[in-house]
């Protein structure tokens, strides 16, 4: 079982040798426990890494302090006590109805009754679609079809609150909302989506809006023909009927208003703090008892197993008797289900165990979607009774001497420097003559500042570490393919049900959106490419893509803008600030978010020191030396060292600095207010820590944030390694750094896809667990992933895709998950029409950043994968056709082809 860094917050006893943190991560953890910093139990939104190469979100446990004191007879049998607290996540099922019936049988005047069955405060957020519309899909509506307290929104919708009545053939409250309008309406569709005030979350159908058509001709975006997210025998009648219509009468009269009623699934969450107490006291000489209480209100099942040597984490099964209500899972695990406490208040169970069994292994099931285990790993409970019990209330997973002996060599080298600085100055006072008493008191306070900023960083850093960080998306459960020893189902857990609640989150926006790189290394020389590129874009928006990067937007020594100098003068090679707020207004016309290409880690100077160095800054951020950081020899910087890699072409930036941190967010913020940006593409993100990057993005709220960690794959003479696990790793820190506030992007499956295509070795796009060998296999919602971009390709050239084979790349990227990004010069090139029917069957099918893929051949010359059931694909020159499914009456229709790639859609 593979771990991924999450860096959670840790209690006391597993905090030694804890197999999610790096040893580094480890030593600076243990500082901090000499610090009278107040640990704080809290949920922290990470990821496991399951056995298939998933990552799977799971709620993880947090441990209390110690339980108070107990009797001397009660320390003699007291082997572990622990209180864990919980946060749980509670997921609701609800319907949102839409009917359309005419108004008291009066076929002139019809009736659309919206409607939601869960509790809240309800709004629609709507706009209408227009028979003469072309590429917009939202416009207000006229005034008379708006209900009553309905706000306008900008110029594209309107916001109309639902009330609630009682349902009297369900029994319950339902909101609703009633839209009215003459049959004549020139109006071919309603979109919204729905809104509860309440808690601020926001929900669509299938992470699309709901799009209900009314009449005329749709514009069959997106291959859909009939109700957004319709499915089954209606819709499929609707567009053969649709299709058949088109085909004979190219200008077919407008259709009248049917009436028609549907029902959509959309699920609500709710947070909820409880805890776990374990005890293990000793029955007697032959067993061990463990007892488990919760105030979990819900059935809890524990899924546990047996560790017969201390130093494994190897679940085994034990041998009978087992507690009542327990059953053995595919040979591996055991589930019993705790009873509940008498007075309601919970649940409580009661295990058994022989002196042998060294320790006790478990997670929590609530339902098929919510498990709860510890910091991302299997509690582990030492049940051990041949040592002192003093001895082994905190006793680590395993024991590992060498690594203690190490961090304690660490620790000791921290504590020595401190011990030494406080001796030297204590020598000094009573040695130093009065004529040296100034010189050397300067002296010793530069090396007292060094040795503390030092400290300050150390704990800061391990406070880091151990901090919890609130999820903003929450996504009840990643897709996966195989069950592991740790999460396993039986028969009638077959297949467990992917179940997300589409709220828009930093990491993924809303996870179906598509990204167009709008610029490449040359777009600058025109002086004019804001309102080149605004002309495209109802273009862009028609080609599918939702996001579109610019280029960056400040003053900068290097005409491209990679050498920012005055962040407030946004006036660039590219336009003027007034330009650059029309074309962000001009993409948001279309719906199409605007990411801004921000530069954090380095600044050039306006002028020098005394020195003829150039650190010092003009403009509103007017910042000297102390904004430098100290370890750069080219810029002589007077700050704390750099946090990451130094770039050695400008001044590189110390964000340890909080008056740089607070400048720097309040221009995030001034860029979001008065330029409009929906989010950031963040430049160099190697150069400085991505907690830093987590503080940025907190204070800017944006849409979509994505970092450039660019750096070399493992090779070995010369030849690519197959495992690129520690490169993917690395780009996964990063992300893990930002507490996944931050997606980037996947320079992993570039590299791969470089090697695969051209040395004909497509072997290596599956990894060793069967997945994706790069970051989309370990994280897909937070990979970016993309084939070309303004440094790799362009005029720049420093890593370009292999020549004639940009297609098969773009196959891959925009069938697998993950975030795709599609680089300007291929959009406007002979790749347009291949490109324009991948994205097209990408949105169709409604593949996101998280579905689910199935790799079915990956061999020398021929890749094959399923995605989500719903598309098959193949890239290479390797002959490759996905099979009928006749069990599952599924067929499979070839739908795009190119160069050495083709690609089936499922029906």
């Amino acid at each position: 079982m593979s771990i991924m860094r999450c860096k959670p917050l840790i209690h006391q006893w597993t905090m030694v040798q804890n197999p999610s943190l790096s040893f580094r991560e480890q030593q600076r953890a243990r500082l901090l426990l000499n610090h009278p910093f107040p640990v704080i139990p809290s949920w922290n939104y990470g990821g496991k890494l399951r056995s298939d190469g998933n990552l799977r979100p799971i709620v993880e446990a947090r441990a209390a302090a110690q339980s108070p004191p107990v009797s001397d007879q009660e320390k003699t049998d007291l082997i572990f006590s622990q209180t864990f607290p919980i946060e749980r996540i509670k997921t609701t099922e609800g319907n949102v109805s839409v009917k359309l019936e005419p108004v008291a049988g009066n076929t002139y005047r019809w009736r659309l009754v919206i409607g939601c069955n869960l509790k809240g405060k309800w709004v629609l957020h709507w706009g209408v679609t227009y028979d003469d519309d072309l590429g917009s899909e939202w416009d207000q509506p006229p005034p008379e079809m708006r209900p009553d307290g309905s706000v306008p929104i900008k110029d594209y919708a309107v916001e109309t609150p639902l009330r609630e009545i009682s349902s009297s053939s369900k029994g319950q409250m339902t909101s609703i909302v009633q839209i009215e309008m003459n049959g004549d309406t020139p109006i071919v569709a309603i979109n919204f989506v729905l809104k509860e005030e309440e808690k601020g979350a926001w929900f669509q159908h299938k992470g699309r809006d709901f799009r209900i058509l009314l009449r005329g001709r749709d514009s069959t975006q997106d291959g859909n023909n009939s109700f957004a997210g319709k499915s089954g025998a209606f819709g499929q009648i609707s567009s053969m009927l649709i299709k058949t219509n088109e085909e004979t009468n190219p200008n077919p009269l407008p259709k009248p208003i049917t009436e028609f009623e549907e029902e959509y699934t959309i699920f609500e969450q709710e947070k909820f703090q409880n805890s776990l107490k374990i005890t293990v006291n000793k029955e007697n000489e032959r067993n061990n008892v463990v007892e488990f209480e919760t105030d979990i209100p819900d059935q809890v099942i524990v899924h546990w197993g047996v560790s017969m040597n201390n130093n494994s984490n190897n679940w085994e099964i034990p041998n009978p008797p087992y507690p009542n209500n327990t059953k053995i899972l595919r040979k591996k695990a055991l589930q019993t289900l705790l009873e509940p406490k008498i007075d309601g208040s919970g649940n409580k169970g009661t295990f058994t165990f022989p002196k042998e069994i060294q320790a006790f292994l478990f997670v929590l099931k609530l339902d098929e979607f919510n498990w709860i285990n510890n910091k991302g790993t299997d509690f582990y409970i030492p049940l051990l009774t041949n040592q002192d019990p003093k001895t082994q209330t905190l006793i680590s997973q395993t024991t590992d001497q060498n690594q203690e002996e190490k961090e304690s060599s660490y620790t000791k080298t921290i504590i020595t420097g401190i011990q030494n600085l406080v001796t030297n100055i204590t020598s000094q006072k009573s040695t130093i003559d009065p004529q040296s008493q100034s010189e050397i008191q300067s002296q010793t306070k530069e090396d007292q500042e060094t040795i503390l900023q030092e400290i300050e960083k150390l704990v800061a850093e391990a406070y880091n570490i151990f901090r919890s960080s609130r999820a903003v998306y929450v996504e009840k459960e990643e897709p996966i393919e195989e069950i592991t020893e740790s999460q396993p189902t039986d028969a009638s857990e077959s297949k467990p049900k992917s179940t997300r609640v589409l709220l828009v989150h930093s990491g993924t926006g809303t996870g179906h959106e598509i990204l167009c790189q709008g610029f490449n290394w040359e777009s600058h020389k025109s002086g004019k490419w804001y309102i080149e590129l605004g002309e495209k874009a109802r273009e862009l928006k028609e080609l599918g893509f939702s996001i579109v990067w610019l280029p960056p937007p400040t003053e900068s020594v290097s005409p491209e803008g990679y050498m920012p100098k005055d962040l407030y003068n946004l006036n660039s090679r590219y336009g003027t600030m007034e330009q650059l707020k029309e074309i962000v207004r001009k993409f948001h016309d279309v719906e199409i978010k605007v990411l801004g290409d921000v530069v954090l880690n380095h600044r050039c100077a306006s002028y020098q020191n005394q020195n003829g160095i150039w650190n010092l800054y003009g403009g509103k951020l007017s910042w000297d030396e102390r904004a430098v950081v100290g370890d750069d020899p080219h810029f002589q910087g007077k700050g704390n060292k750099s946090s990451g890699d130094n770039f050695h072409a400008a001044p590189n930036i110390d964000h340890s600095q909080d008056f740089v941190r607070n400048d720097l967010k309040e221009w995030l913020n001034w860029l979001r207010n008065e330029v409009g940006y929906d989010g950031w593409r963040l430049d160099f993100v190697r150069g400085f820590w991505g907690g830093y990057v987590k503080d940025y993005l907190e204070s800017s709220s944006p849409y979509f944030a994505v970092g450039e960690y660019w750096d070399s794959l493992s090779y070995t003479y010369n030849e690519m390694d197959y495992n690129q696990d520690a490169h993917r790793q690395r780009i996964i820190d990063w992300i893990n750094a930002t507490s996944g506030k931050a997606g980037a992007f996947d320079v992993t499956t570039k590299g791969i896809l470089h090697t695969a295509l051209v040395k004909c070795e497509y072997w290596r796009l599956r990894d060793e667990k069967g997945k994706p060998p790069g970051v989309l296999g370990w994280w897909p919602s937070r990979a970016v992933t993309f084939v070309e971009n303004h440094d790799t390709g362009s005029t720049q050239g420093h890593w370009r895709f292999p020549s004639g084979k940009e297609m098969q790349g773009y196959a891959y990227i925009l069938t697998h998950p993950g975030t795709p990004a599609v680089f300007f010069d291929h959009i406007f090139s002979h790749f347009k029409h291949e490109l324009q029917q991948l994205i097209s069957l990408r949105r169709r099918n409604s593949i996101h950043c998280r579905s689910l893929v199935k790799i079915t051949k990956a061999e020398r010359d021929v890749y094959a994968a399923e995605i989500d059931e719903k598309i098959a694909m193949k890239i290479g020159p390797g002959f490759y056709e996905p099979g009928n499914n006749n069990e599952n009456n599924k067929s499979w229709s070839l739908v795009a082809e190119g160069n050495d790639y083709k690609v089936w859609e499922a029906s």
